[in-house]
């Protein structure tokens, strides 16, 4: 994953009336971490920071003042109901650094006929480069039947990246497919109705 280029300027007023202020402009309040240094308090350009979050693990080269950090963010807090980007803490990190990280699993491919699939895990912790953060990781379950899992140790990962998550983590089950409920209540409605009709022609 590329880095996300960001010009962001440091902050010297906080509290939330300053923060409300920095998002009326535009501005995002953000802190940066990490490394040992003081934490950083900056303002981050609102609309490019929301479009660079979308994608979660997002790398982004911050410009402060005309020095560079790298960074991902490590918490984003959001208004729940306007969706918009209230405040974000980063982590700096370092080209070549391995950092872990919650990486999106997706499932692809059609299990056996007859079968279902249940997703566990949705997430798995990795240790990965932190200038190659994968979007995803993938879990093929083509053809597999019923009874078949996929734990963690199955998922086949980047090259660079090491499992984290406990290796026997459920991550995908195939079962036989079951009829639900209200389907098994409306065959049995059906049932009893042509059971009926029967009766009343005889």
């Amino acid at each position: 994953m590329s880095e996300t280029k960001l010009v962001a300027q440091t902050r010297t007023e906080f509290g939330k009336g300053a923060a409300r202020r920095l998002r009326r402009a535009g501005q995002v309040p953000a802190v940066i971490y990490g490394h040992g240094a003081d934490p950083l308090h900056v303002a981050l350009p609102g609309h490019d920071t929301m479009l660079a979050l979308k994608h979660s693990n997002a790398l982004l080269e911050l410009d402060v003042d005309g020095t560079e950090h790298l960074a991902v963010a490590k918490e984003v807090q959001r208004d729940p109901v306007k969706d918009v980007i209230e405040h974000v803490d980063l982590i700096t990190v370092k080209r070549g650094e391995k950092i872990t990280v919650e990486i999106q699993v997706v499932v692809e491919g059609e299990s056996a006929p007859g079968t279902t699939h249940l997703q566990d895990a949705t997430h798995l912790q990795l240790e990965v480069e932190a200038t190659h953060i994968p979007e995803s990781v993938t879990v093929s379950i083509e053809g597999l039947e019923d009874g078949a899992k996929v734990h963690a140790a199955d998922v086949a990962l980047p090259t660079g990246a090491t499992l984290v998550s406990d290796p026997e983590t459920l991550v995908v089950a195939v079962n036989e497919a079951r009829a639900t409920e209200v389907e098994e209540t409306e065959e049995a409605a059906e049932g009893e109705a042509a059971a009926a009709e029967e009766t009343t022609e005889a």
